[in-house]
């Protein structure tokens, strides 16, 4: 059943109005369409607690480029309550699979539910645990997809280990890359704001990706492997 997304009164809370204007910003979560029920009250939900999840427009990039990559497999690192993760999976198809990691066990549970209600749990292995421990034990050229998302100190060394596991051809995305415009600094007090930094460079720098920031929310960067 799809349940309409009501309008909130103030910005919505995973809005992130340093890197877009904010009546542009509006203007494309008004145009989405209603998402259904379950992900409707994954947003109410994630508001209440702060749980911090990508929101709709980037879910609907990330359902976008499972689709269009002709990805199989998607390897999540830091799922909390699944809501990326089933934009993911419902980009793959029945075919596919999204591996699941979160290292809090009650969001791992309630991840489950969520995705039983959502209707691709046959699509999700959930693993709990260290999300760059799980990667680790992934065979090189492995993965189609990559998706980053875990504490922002760990980024340079989620680069370090996902560019030899994914296929060639396969897509590396990584969450929170402009970090409310706080990448702009020059002297950076932050230790995730220096890793972040330090992560752009190193993506723009390697010589087996192709990446793109694309200044959406919060900054999506979406890296291809040559």
């Amino acid at each position: 059943m799809t349940k309409p997304a009501p309008k909130p009164p103030q910005r919505a809370y995973w809005m992130m109005s340093s890197i877009t204007q904010e009546p542009v910003e509006q203007y494309i979560y008004d145009l989405l369409p209603p998402r259904d029920e379950v992900l409707v009250e994954m947003e109410d939900e994630a508001a209440r607690r702060k749980i911090p999840i990508v929101g709709p427009a980037v879910g609907r990039l990330f359902q976008l480029l499972a689709r269009i990559s002709g990805a199989r497999t998607v390897f999540e690192m830091g799922s909390a309550i699944g809501y990326s993760t089933i934009w993911w999976a419902r980009g793959l198809g029945r075919e596919g699979r999204v591996i699941y990691t979160d290292g809090d066990p009650k969001n791992a549970e309630q991840a489950r539910r969520n995705f039983l209600r959502a209707g691709v749990a046959e699509r999700v292995q959930v693993r709990t645990g260290d999300a760059l421990e799980i990667l680790s034990e992934h065979k090189p050229e492995s993965l189609d997809i990559i998706f980053n998302d875990v504490d922002k100190e760990d980024y340079p060394r989620v680069l370090r280990l996902a560019v030899p596991r994914l296929k060639p051809g396969g897509l590396f995305v990584t969450d929170n890359v402009l970090w409310s415009g706080r990448v702009t600094q020059k002297e950076p007090e932050l230790a995730t704001t220096r890793a972040i930094q330090e992560f752009n460079r190193m993506l723009y720098s390697s010589r087996e990706l192709f990446p793109v920031i694309i200044p959406l929310r919060d900054g999506v960067a979406v890296a291809v492997k040559e």
